[in-house]
């Protein structure tokens, strides 16, 4: 491929909601560049973007997937990203790299979920954005009805056509470009004079675009308000400034599988989308904030923005340049673990093919291979030059499964192929949690999770078992009570004697357990008051009445008995676990449930559903607030209602429902449903 400087290089993320056509348009940039010689197709597994079998399978793109193309003397690197809600992370990983985004809605659809979901993240990163209109060849296709819905759903940045569609649906046959006052017909982009009957539609949408050109200038607003007619290149100017600072989307229009409109939509993102040097980055340098700037001349920063793991290549590490020109054979050092390493291995990427390079520019994406400990989010910078870049933020994982292995072979593989998969994705996490003895595999939805567990079959050739996890429940006691035992064993030979006489009190939320002494004139030596403490924390962990692990309890030793010959550890160690197990019983145990924090987005008119569903989950709302056509809900819900709550919100809102949430604090379970799960507990140990 050939070298391009930074100032040639566009990056630009693709995104939109699942099928929005974001796959089909990749291949359609591709073939137009002649950089394939045959369209694929997403039906047939054959797209240059959707390289992984999972992909084929589903018909649906899963991965972050880099595809570059040449085009008038410049590069775009095409950032194609899943429309799927549960594969966000990819979404987080690409914009990270890109310096706009290209948001794709349907036609028929117009603003979906995906693209509210994509716009925030766009909002929130303060990238630039433009907006293509696909499927205009659609049945029932309607640009206005597109941009409308638009306007109405995704706020803080003018929505403002560029072009207007030369027809709709089966009669789509070109596009009309506000700017250069021109129709573009068909494929091949033919000019031809603007249709009679779209004159004033037009002239009314380019005195609006003109309006909103002239407003990101000084300079161009006196002109305009002075009567003054602007040029096309001031025009050019004003939009190129406008999309620069956020404050205007051009929207075009098109159709990826016609390949109608298309290649002025090229001509666009050259146009409008900044260059890597027109933006920048923040970096730290030691406590020093430090610009930077996309300077090829300056120090060597790279971050690593994807990670496969692949059982043939190994670690591929996918790299954006924000800094610098990396060489081939060049040493690189990791910011995060202090390691230095040689890039013997420097590559250019379309989809999953690898294609050797000697450099890469600031600007530009790659691929390192073999590089260990590496991992998404680290920043790779010259040895000396101290930087490290942010780490981009992405979601709490949202739902969990139980994982077990399937055999004793795949025990043996397990932890290792789940932390590999766990490198690969940074919202999927794995977690041994104690209160339940179960390792739960986390992540942002069912599809998500069932992704995972088949690349563990299939990378990794580990076959695990899902369940639904147990909620981890805690005991604690509501009062104080004291109970005494005596543990007295002969058996021939040495026997075992030990008295405690203890008491229990129930501390604050949060601190835990405490163990003191109160015994005075030596009836219980101080030599056996640790294994006492020792058989008490025993029981701690397994739990008195369900088998979850006690907290918040202060067990107080206030007198016993010992026996000269026969007291020894082991016997202090049974009479403390059996004294506090009697005292924990009649201080009135309760069980704590976990309580989470759910922030809850949905539009207006499920508001009611949700809050009707909030109800019969046990939940407390906390606070509701307006952002555009959205509302906010915020509650407290206990974790054994929302165990899969992300399906269920899908379903009342038509997959419209965005939430996150978070643990906040333990409180006691009512007494009725406690007595289920103590019931339930207890027939399990039984089966057992």
């Amino acid at each position: 491929m050939t070298t391009f400087r930074t100032d040639q290089i566009r990056n630009v993320a693709l995104l939109g909601h699942g099928g929005s056509g974001k796959t089909s348009l990749t291949e359609a940039f591709l073939f137009r560049t002649k950089a394939i010689s045959r369209l694929g197709r997403i039906e047939d597994g054959s797209t240059v973007s959707d390289w992984d079998p999972e992909e084929h399978r589903r018909g649906i793109s899963i991965n972050v997937s880099v595809v570059p193309i040449e085009y008038q003397n410049h590069k775009i690197n095409f950032i194609d990203t899943p429309g799927y809600l549960d594969f966000v992370s990819e979404v987080v990983s690409g914009l990270h790299a890109a310096e706009a985004g290209l948001l794709l809605v349907d036609a028929v659809a117009g603003a979906e979920v995906g693209a509210e979901l994509a716009w925030d993240r766009l909002t929130a990163l303060d990238k630039p954005r433009l907006v293509l209109v696909n499927k205009m060849d659609r049945e029932n296709a309607n640009f206005q009805k597109a941009v409308d819905s638009l306007r109405e759903t995704l706020t803080g940045s003018t929505i403002l056509p560029l072009q207007l569609p030369i027809g709709e649906a089966d009669s789509f046959k070109g596009v009309v470009s506000l700017v250069s006052m021109k129709a573009y017909m068909g494929a091949e982009g033919k000019e031809a004079p603007i249709p009679d009957d779209m004159r004033d539609e037009v002239e009314a949408a380019r005195l609006a675009m003109i309006e909103a050109a002239a407003e990101t200038d000084d300079e161009l607003v006196m002109k305009y308000l002075e009567g003054e007619e602007l040029t096309e290149e001031e025009i050019r100017h004003g939009l190129h400034q406008g999309v620069k600072n956020c404050t205007i989307t051009p929207v075009y229009c098109g159709s990826a599988i016609a390949d109608i409109g298309l290649d002025r939509l090229l001509h666009a993102l050259l146009r409008y989308v900044p260059a890597p040097g027109e933006r920048t980055i923040t970096a730290n340098k030691g406590d020093e904030a430090v610009e930077l700037t996309n300077d090829p001349a300056g120090p060597v920063a790279l971050q690593t923005f994807k990670t496969i793991i692949d059982r043939y290549v190994g670690r591929m590490n996918y790299i954006r340049s924000f800094s610098g020109t990396l060489k081939k054979d060049d040493r690189l050092v990791n910011a995060r673990t202090g390691t230095e390493d040689r890039i013997a291995n420097l590559f250019t990427v379309r989809g999953k093919e690898l294609i050797a390079a000697d450099e890469l520019v600031a600007g530009d994406i790659g691929v390192v291979t073999k590089l260990e400990d590496v991992l998404t989010g680290d920043t790779l910078t010259a040895p000396g030059a101290g930087l490290t870049l942010p780490v981009p933020e992405y979601p709490q994982p949202l739902y969990g499964v139980a994982v077990s292995p399937a055999t004793k072979a795949d025990s043996a593989k397990m932890g290792q192929s789940v932390a590999s998969l766990t490198e690969e994705d940074p919202t999927l996490r794995v977690e041994y949690v104690p209160a339940t003895k179960q390792n739960v595999l986390q992540g942002m939805g069912e599809s998500h999770i069932d992704v995972a567990v088949r690349r563990l079959e299939q990378k990794f050739g580990v076959k695990v078992e899902t369940a639904i996890p147990k909620v981890a429940y805690q005991e604690t006691v509501s009062r104080t009570a004291s109970a005494q035992y005596r543990h007295k064993k002969q058996t021939g030979g040495a026997g075992q004697f030990a008295e405690v006489h203890m008491r229990v009190e129930p501390l604050e939320s949060g601190e835990g357990f405490q163990y003191v002494s109160e015994v005075f004139g030596g009836a219980i030596s101080s030599v056996f008051l640790p294994s006492i403490e020792k058989g008490v924390r025993s029981v701690m962990e397994q739990g008195v009445i369900a088998g979850y692990p006690v907290v918040d309890v202060k067990a107080i030793v206030f007198d016993g008995k010992e026996h000269p010959v026969d007291s020894k550890d082991i016997a202090f160690q049974t009479a403390g676990r059996e004294v506090f197990k009697l005292a924990m019983q009649q201080a009135n145990p309760v069980l704590l449930e976990p309580i989470y924090r759910l922030e809850v987005i949905v539009p207006d008119e499920y508001m009611g559903d949700i809050m009707s569903d909030f109800n019969t989950r046990r939940g407390r709302v906390l606070g509701m607030e307006q952002k555009g056509n959205r509302t906010v809900v915020r509650a407290l819900v206990p974790q054994s209602e929302i165990l899969r709550y992300g399906t269920d919100l899908r379903s009342m809102t038509q997959g419209r429902g965005l939430y996150t949430m978070e643990f906040d604090h333990y409180e006691s379970v009512p007494k009725h449903l406690a007595d289920e799960i103590v019931a339930q507990s207890k027939l399990e140990e039984a089966e057992a």
